[in-house]
């Protein structure tokens, strides 16, 4: 899994973990939905760490709470 992958997956769980949807996480995040929608579709890379802050906020955990899960810790590529 690569760090895309693993974002994507990590977004997902938020979702169902909330039960909400994309459009409500970028409203509860304060982030445009192209944002979230470009990079979950593939049409965008990595998202930037402030981003991903926001998606913190948004759905009330931290950076650190975002990053737990274990498959972060076994990424196949590292973007150079």
């Amino acid at each position: 899994m690569n760090i895309d992958d693993a974002i994507r997956k990590r977004i997902d769980e938020l979702v169902d973990k909330n039960k909400t949807t994309l459009t409500a996480l970028c409203l509860n995040s304060n982030i445009t939905p192209s944002t979230i929608f470009d990079f979950m579709n593939g049409k965008s890379k990595c998202p930037k760490v402030i981003t991903i802050k926001k998606i913190c906020a948004g759905s009330n955990i931290t950076l650190k709470e975002f990053f737990a899960p274990t498959y972060f810790d076994d990424m196949d590529e590292i973007y150079k």
